[in-house]
């Protein structure tokens, strides 16, 4: 099995997932770094990739909108599913699916470059697929 992780956070202060501090940086660079008010104030949701056929700028679209719609719909799973879905159809066409949600297996059939599977906040997983 294929597996790709890469961790980020997503700082409201920018705007944009951000690689954090610790990840490639020097002991220096963490001393130095100042972190913005976001990281100070609340506690930091992330965003884990577990694998991806996406072009990059398709892929970094995706995970900002899936945990856009995970932190405005933190208690309403079926919600924040709509809402990736139905931005995902307006964007790059019809046909998308998406399943949100703890402790499941899937196992798909998917167009090729059009695959976004993540973890949220640690336990909570999304999956991203199209298929016409």
């Amino acid at each position: 099995m294929l597996r790709i992780s890469q961790s980020v956070l997503r700082c409201p202060d920018r705007g944009r997932l951000q690689c954090p501090l610790g990840q490639g940086a020097t002991p220096a660079e963490e001393r130095n770094a100042e972190p913005c008010s976001s990281q100070l104030a609340v506690p930091q949701h992330f965003a884990e990739l577990q694998h991806s056929d996406m072009p990059e700028e398709m892929r970094i679209e995706t995970m900002e909108l899936c945990v856009t719609a995970c932190e405005k719909h933190a208690t309403n799973n079926e919600s924040a599913a709509k809402m990736i879905k139905e931005t995902m159809d307006k964007k790059f066409g019809s046909s998308w699916h998406v399943v949100i949600g703890e402790g499941f297996g899937f196992e798909i059939t998917h167009e090729v470059k059009n695959l976004l599977y993540m973890f949220f906040g640690g336990s909570l997983a999304v999956c991203v697929w199209k298929c016409s």
